[in-house]
């Protein structure tokens, strides 16, 4: 496991070139794939298939291997090898994609959502139990400081007395409202606790109906969709057709929101080869826009940074529109999928929320995913 294994004899000419391109920045560093596997915290095996072109890696298990070139010459990669590799992985991820890819890809999203979600069960277990031992604590607390108001009141030279043999009533006064205040804290990290586990959950069961629709594509026949679309009535970069409502003959419709031609272009690409009608906007102003010419859409895929009206603004005018507020919202965005980032999406009312660069095979599954879900609704009707 220490030495590079040779190149796969069966790989495509997009695969070796990726992978000899790896083989270089992996040998820069003077390093076994054993010893890099420990560091990275990954298993030996596959990083050695990463590097032998017959498996393909995740796009960040690449950023690692720039960031730790870095680190050992001690000068940044230039810009013109990043480009040069990222061109490599998109024309390796466009020829050797396939929906195993999207599955892993999904099936490790749906291990972390549930990941969070046990470690949120757990802690809510835990305040839980100290929540209930400082309430009992306060009511114990309580009663004796009954008992001495109510011996102060009936014989007031007795509560003299009383306060006199008794001087740590002040001391347990500041014990109960000591307590109380613990008792609200723990209250609102249990709430908080409880509704992260919610949260999860709820992605929980997003992921698995997306592997469930991954999987379901490739197990039976693809939905027959009619071909012919209604006419064209604006100038648009989109395909959609004129009025507004659902019409059972015409293409799904997918709106597209972002401030980046290229962006637009490269996302009608992924997107273009599937049985539905994209409509693409370079606005949040713009989107509301088609979402009041048409009210049909099975799934909306929103940039987050935009100027004027950002992704998070026009999600929340959305949701507040009685005809579009249950319409899916996907974003897709650069600024990274942290914690706080992806809260703010979630509470906006996104269904998901995907960092750039996106895997193509993930995005095809999810919007799958919600035009699936829409059809059906339309065929109940």
């Amino acid at each position: 496991m220490g030495e590079l294994r040779p190149l796969g004899d069966d790989l495509t000419d997009t695969s070796r070139a990726l992978a000899q391109a790896l083989r270089e920045l992996f040998e820069g560093m003077e390093v076994s794939v054993r010893r890099y596997a420990a560091r990275r915290r990954r298993d030996p095996g596959t990083f050695s298939r990463y590097l032998n072109g017959t498996r393909l890696p995740p796009w960040q298990v690449v950023m690692d291997l720039f960031a730790d070139l870095a680190e050992h010459r001690g000068t940044a990669v230039t810009t013109e090898t990043i480009e040069f590799v990222r061109g490599l992985y998109g024309s390796a991820v466009d020829a050797g994609s396939s929906p195993k890819h999207a599955v892993e890809i999904l099936e490790q999203q749906l291990a972390d959502a549930d990941r969070v979600s046990r470690r949120s069960t757990v802690r809510g277990d835990v305040l839980g139990d100290a929540l209930l031992d400082r309430t009992h604590r306060i009511a114990d607390l309580e009663v004796r400081l009954n008992q001495l108001e109510a011996d102060r009141s009936a014989e007031r030279e007795r509560a003299d007395r009383l306060a006199a043999a008794h001087p740590d009533v002040s001391d347990l006064l500041q014990e109960r409202n000591a307590l109380e205040a613990e008792v609200s804290r723990l209250g609102r990290e249990l709430r908080e606790a409880r509704e992260q586990r919610a949260a999860a959950e709820a992605r929980c069961h997003l992921l698995e109906r997306q592997l469930e629709a991954v999987e379901q594509q490739h197990a039976a026949p693809a939905l027959a969709l009619p071909t012919t679309l209604p006419s064209v009535d604006s100038g648009r970069s989109s395909t959609s057709g004129s009025g507004s409502g659902s019409d059972s003959g015409a293409l799904p419709k997918i709106l597209i929101v972002d401030d980046q031609p290229d962006n637009l272009l490269a996302m009608r690409a992924v997107l273009e080869t599937l049985d539905q009608d994209l409509v693409t906007v370079s606005s949040g102003r713009e989107a509301l826009k088609a979402l009041l010419d048409h009210d049909d859409f099975a799934v909306i895929i929103m940039d987050v940074q935009m100027p004027e009206m950002d992704g998070y603004e026009t999600c929340a005018h959305i949701k507040r529109r009685p005809r579009t507020r249950d319409v899916p919202i996907i974003f897709l965005t650069a600024m990274g999928v942290d914690p706080e980032h992806s809260a703010r999406g979630y509470a906006a009312g996104a269904v998901d929320y995907i960092s750039k660069p996106f895997d193509p095979w993930a995005l095809r599954a999810k919007v799958a995913v919600f035009t699936s879900i829409y059809l059906e609704r339309h065929a109940d009707r």
